[in-house]
């Protein structure tokens, strides 16, 4: 399975790129790089800026069809990824859950997409997909209909669901990302 990281935001409410803040005295970028390695065979950077990423030890891809947001970055990486199966996540999550991720990625036989559905709906920028969703990815992005969800129906799709996700994340942490200086201060504190 590859682990697919996005970073092509254009940072517009941050006003710098999320993914070399720091939290706990880390980068982002290589907080998600550090775990994604311990888990994933090929680890992949979608980015619109691959130059900023060039010490990263991993596979860098940049958007095929531009300007399409995080839609973009999932097609983008599912079309590069040499597994049937990636994990993909926002580079700005900086409580990633390894055992959670570990648990995920055993439920995935069988199914096109497995996704947590936690007290805030769906998180599907915390998922794994299969190749078998290009197709309608490329459907829905061709109708400019940028919402992740919006291809996922006819898909064989696992949810994770609420107890499970809070056995191995009790103070709901895992999904949080870093959107505002105001979510930098709040997870720093």
């Amino acid at each position: 399975m590859t682990g697919i990281i996005l970073s092509g935001g254009k940072n517009i409410r941050m006003g710098t790129n999320k993914a070399f803040l720091k939290v706990g005295g880390e980068r982002l970028i290589d907080r998600t790089s550090r775990i994604f390695k311990e888990l994933f065979d090929e680890v992949m950077l979608v980015t619109n800026s691959p130059l900023d990423y060039i010490d990263h030890n991993c596979v860098i891809a940049t958007d095929i069809i531009k300007d399409k947001g995080a839609m973009g970055g999932l097609y983008t990486g599912l079309f590069f990824t040499s597994g049937e199966h990636a994990f993909i996540s926002a580079c700005d999550m900086p409580f990633l859950n390894k055992a959670f991720i570990m648990h995920m990625m055993e439920c995935v036989h069988g199914y096109d997409i497995v996704v947590p559905r936690s007290a805030d709906g769906l998180q599907p920028l915390h998922a794994i997909y299969s190749k078998r969703c290009i197709p309608s990815i490329k459907k829905v992005i061709a109708a400019d209909n940028l919402k992740i969800t919006s291809f996922y129906r006819g898909l064989k799709i696992l949810e994770i669901t609420e107890d499970i996700i809070k056995s191995f994340d009790p103070e709901a942490k895992m999904f949080i990302n870093v959107n505002t200086r105001s979510d930098l201060e709040h997870i720093s504190s």
